[in-house]
């Protein structure tokens, strides 16, 4: 489902703004566009995030609004105790050699490890100050997301009610549909025999060969409880898009199995819508969680 979230919050002495988009997607997947200091924090933001949302495609955005920190090279620090070993030094240097030449500040700066170079040590940032503002945008995202289900189940609950009312039509026309193919067995067996006497018992047999290969009553039983398996879910308050998944295929198979036992253009033709139906009901899925 489509959502949207937002949240702003301050941190590490600056503000920033983090925006959350999602959507449709069959799976879990987020992708976090951010500032370099909080791309450690990626895989945070993930598992929080799916502590929320269970399908879609996130988009996360973070963003400095004030007191962004600023870049700046290394800074020099002066290591007094060095400084201090390298003049002893110098002058054991100067009295070996028997120099009187003076030790200047200059020769003593340029002694290593005198000045060192030092990365700038900025406030660090810690998740347990970024996750309040990150779980608020997510939040406001799922209350979108939830608003927009809600629509999304009736939709789905007047997909399953056509269905239902084509099942009962197959089921009422199926009775009628094993009358009608006796009475054109009898019909044409009458034809054949033209006017000797008819095998009652061989013909009994063969319409009760016939009625079990037309039979059915099992696929309209299993896409009745596959009906209510589905209702049942859309009620609950779980996330379903997975098991109404499995449940589709389901329906289609029984579906399928029904229109090649149809032999009724009229349970066809309602084969045929039921069909269309089921078609826009997987359409719909993809947009549940």
């Amino acid at each position: 489902m489509t959502g949207f979230g937002a949240s702003e919050g301050t941190l590490a002495g600056g503000l920033i703004r983090v925006e959350i988009r999602s959507v449709n997607h069959r799976y879990f997947l987020v992708s976090v566009k951010s500032p370099p200091e909080f791309q450690s924090f990626e895989s945070q933001i993930r598992d929080r995030l799916r502590e929320e949302l269970a399908r879609g495609h996130l988009t996360v955005s973070i963003r400095w609004l004030e007191g962004a920190p600023t870049k700046v090279g290394p800074q020099l620090r002066l290591d007094v105790e060095r400084a201090r070993e390298a003049m002893a030094r110098l002058r054991e240097l100067q009295t070996a050699v028997g120099l009187n030449a003076e030790i200047t500040l200059e020769l003593v700066a340029r002694q290593p490890e005198v000045f060192v170079a030092v990365e700038p040590t900025d406030a660090p940032l810690e998740w347990p100050a970024i996750e309040p503002i990150v779980a608020r945008a997510a939040a406001e995202c799922k209350a979108m997301r939830e608003r927009e289900g809600v629509a999304l189940v009736a939709e789905l609950m007047g997909r399953l009610d056509a269905l239902r009312a084509g099942r009962l039509t197959v089921e009422q026309r199926a009775p009628e549909r094993l009358v009608r193919e006796r009475d054109r067995l009898r019909a044409q067996v009458a034809e054949l025999v033209d006017g000797r006497p008819i095998d009652d018992q061989r013909l009994s047999q063969e319409l009760a060969f016939l009625a079990d290969r037309l039979d059915i009553t099992e696929e309209l039983v299993r896409l009745g409880a596959h009906l209510d398996a589905c209702g049942s879910a859309l009620e609950g308050d779980r996330p379903v898009g997975k098991q109404l998944g499995f449940l589709a295929q389901e329906l289609g198979r029984e579906i399928n199995t029904i229109g090649s036992k149809a032999n009724d253009a009229v349970i066809q033709h309602t084969v045929v819508e039921m069909k269309g139906e089921l078609e826009r009901f997987r359409e719909q899925l993809e947009n549940l969680e």
